[in-house]
């Protein structure tokens, strides 16, 4: 029954009530007759105004920061994170009010609805405080949708109700672990199978990055002598490099190919690329993404902060929805791949179906390189022994807190 219906219901109960009050006292007459309307005259006033009880015109605001963190440090989000959200609430009128019950909403993207109900006692000027947590979050885009405030009469009979606030949105990233280093996938850069990138990638470009110190043997064309007759020192042009090394991340979304739990495995595989992400671009790795589902994404490798978050934007949207497996992915992405480039295959799929990947980025002209998303059960020995065989590298992973032990300690 809808909340309509039910005062409804209650109104004509107590409409019966007082007619049986009226009739009593102008049949049976006395005191006690006389005392018990206005009793009821007094109660059905204060039912009635507690339509004017102020709730409707109810004001506050919220706040929000990341468990544990300082209220004046901004902070990005991360899967798995926690929210301490804080309500201030003002009642104006002067009108009893019990207690103010508080419902707030979460939404995410994907239309999974949080809901957190809390309640406090005003003070004398009217005024309350609530603080919840929420569970921790998975990554995507949120948005606190308005505040909702009911009140109730001290019979519990009636409620009325007020909002505030207006919508606020936030985004929580992909896990990410911290990456010191990570030998093991520079290797495919400039490794003994890969004499065709590395050369190309240290180069110089003709765009000039700045001013830097003089370096004894700078050839006479390398002096900034403008910037040398402000200073009284000896200042070279700095020139931008070609980025080293370009690095292509290819995220398979196809759910078929991750082992059960399906869901955590994807989960993983997305926040492995997201560390590599941002472990690769705060050096001078020009990384960029493939990204196969119901739509094909590709974001050509490039270098910088902005890049970074791009990356990152997109991996906090991305769903296990392609309709077709990775080689089939990479087909229909024939010619958006660019030759050169230094390719980390990031999926749970079988042994056959990765090599099969890998033979055609090699055939393409990109360096292929197998990040193992696994379960319980290995990649098939057959299958490892091949793609060592072909010079390729190969990292098996379990769980995201072993990344970078399984970077940093060489093929696997």
């Amino acid at each position: 029954m809808s909340t309509v219906a039910k005062t409804h219901k209650r109104w004509r109960l107590i409409a019966l009530i007082y007619g049986a009050a009226l009739f009593y006292l102008l049949f049976q007459g006395g005191k006690t007759a006389l005392m018990l309307f206005m009793i009821l005259n007094v109660l059905l006033l204060y039912l009635i105004l507690g339509r004017w009880s102020g709730i409707g015109h109810v004001s506050g605001n919220r706040t929000y920061r990341q468990t544990g963190a300082s209220a004046h440090i901004e902070q990005s989000l991360t899967a798995g994170s926690t929210l301490d959200v804080h309500l201030s609430v003002k009642v104006p009128g002067v009108y009893p009010i019990p207690y103010v019950l508080i419902r707030d909403r979460l939404l995410r993207h994907n239309g999974q609805l949080l809901h957190f109900e809390a309640s406090f006692v005003p003070n004398f000027k009217r005024a309350g405080e609530v603080l919840y947590q929420t569970p921790p979050l998975q990554r995507g885009e949120y948005r606190f949708g308005t505040t909702e405030c009911i009140s109730h009469d001290i019979f519990g009979l009636f409620e009325h109700s007020g909002s505030f606030g207006s919508e606020t949105v936030f985004s929580v990233l992909p896990q990410i672990v911290p990456l010191r280093q990570w030998h093991s996938v520079q290797s495919g850069f400039r490794g003994p199978y890969s004499h065709a990138v590395a050369p190309r990638a240290a180069k110089e470009t003709t765009q000039i990055n700045g001013v830097r110190e003089y370096l004894y043997g700078d050839r006479l064309s390398r002096i900034h002598w403008n910037a040398t007759a402000k200073t009284g020192d000896w200042k070279s042009k700095a020139f931008e490099r070609e980025s080293l090394p370009r690095t292509l991340l290819i995220l398979d979304r196809y759910a078929a190919d991750y082992p059960e739990p399906a869901a955590e495995r994807f989960e993983l595989a997305v926040s492995t690329a997201a560390s590599l992400i941002d472990s690769g671009l705060k050096g001078d790795t020009a990384i960029g993404l493939m990204s196969s589902g119901k739509k094909l994404t590709i974001l050509p490798p490039k270098a910088g902060m902005e890049q970074r978050g791009t990356l990152l934007k997109h991996l906090t949207f991305v769903d296990a929805d392609a309709e077709q497996g990775l080689y089939k992915a990479l087909l229909a992405a024939d010619s958006r791949l660019e030759s050169g480039s230094f390719a980390v295959i990031i999926s749970g799929t079988s042994g056959k179906e990765a090599i099969r990947a890998m033979e055609w980025l090699s055939r393409k002209g990109l360096t292929p390189c197998l990040m193992h998303i696994g379960g319980v059960k290995r990649l098939e020995e057959q299958s490892r022994l091949m793609i060592r065989s072909k010079g390729w590298t190969l990292f098996e992973l379990k769980q995201l807190q072993e990344l970078p032990a399984v970077l940093e300690g060489g093929r696997t």
